[in-house]
């Protein structure tokens, strides 16, 4: 199963990225980052990040919405998501992080689980993070690995 995501903005050196690279690093998934930077602010702003972040979605993967009216899931409800979908055979899954705006209301609509970290509102930068521990988690628990003791 290879994970992609595709977030808006670009994170620098620093503590976000090493957040994310730590939990990355441990992954024996592929995982894949997808950066993209929409320079021209005002109206319609969503609208142009959710065309960059469509265009860096691989054709066929399931795509699961990051937004904070999503679903809360348990970390082992999404590793059994994440299970049965590696066991359907879902090959490509990709993870939509909106940037300050949140992601356009037709992202949400056309993805396959539209996913909450949470009711809190997150920094977009710091969701990359949070969500590559979570990926980890959902690897572990599917293991049987004691790393997840909820």
């Amino acid at each position: 199963m290879r994970i992609h995501i595709c977030a808006v903005g670009r994170a620098g050196a620093g503590p976000h990225r090493d957040l994310y690279e730590l939990y990355v690093g441990r992954l024996g998934w592929q995982v894949s980052l997808h950066e993209v930077v929409e320079k021209r602010p005002g109206p319609g702003l969503a609208e142009r990040e959710a065309e960059r972040l469509t265009a860096a979605v691989p054709r066929g993967a399931a795509t699961v919405a990051l937004d904070e009216r999503g679903r809360s899931l348990s970390s082992a409800a999404f590793a059994e998501r994440l299970g049965k979908w590696r066991d359907e055979s879902e090959t490509e899954i990709a993870f939509l992080i909106g940037g300050a705006d949140g992601l356009a209301p037709r992202l949400r609509a056309e993805a396959r689980l539209v996913l909450a970290l949470g009711p809190m509102t997150w920094p977009h930068l710091l969701v990359r993070g949070l969500l590559a521990e979570q990926l980890y988690r959902a690897q572990q628990i599917l293991a049987g690995h004691p790393y997840h003791r909820g």
